[in-house]
């Protein structure tokens, strides 16, 4: 019996695959359960739409994340902060920082997709990466300067 699968099931395939199983196991648990439709020719057409309309969907996402990085471009960011002595901050530079900094240069960035590459805890310069898209990631430069 072939089915659709309409979500990954471990050991047996992904989400859209065509696989074959034992009539009792598609009858009885998969397709009840909703975990997969039966492979008929409407259904593999359907199925084969959907992929092409998640691809092209999928090619926008990416371009519009592309579009963000070029327009943030060599774009530094100067985060002010209490210095203590020998360079010390009190505290660190967190995410949440830069992306306050980011939304006031005009770029709507959460802080959960950004990540410093190493802690900011002296004055001086650090690279904190953007990640805008799971192929799309953009370095910028953050310097940390005494108040």
């Amino acid at each position: 019996m072939e089915v659709i699968l309409t979500q990954n099931i471990k050991g047996l395939g992904y989400k859209n695959d065509i696989v074959s199983v034992k009539p009792g196991y598609g009858r009885n648990y998969l397709i009840p359960q909703g975990f997969a439709i039966l492979a008929t020719a409407s259904n593999k057409k359907m199925v084969e739409e959907n992929i092409k309309q998640a691809a092209h969907k999928a090619e926008k996402i990416k371009t519009d994340a592309q579009e963000l990085a070029n327009k943030i471009g060599e774009t530094k960011l100067t985060i002010p902060t209490k210095v203590g002595e020998n360079g010390k901050i009190f505290g660190s530079i967190t995410p949440l920082q830069l992306s306050e900094k980011l939304r006031e240069l005009g770029f709507d960035i959460d802080r959960k997709q950004i990540s410093l590459d190493s802690d900011a805890k002296f004055v001086g310069e650090y690279v904190a990466t953007i990640d805008l898209h799971k192929e799309v990631k953009h370095e910028i430069k953050v310097e940390v300067v005494a108040e």
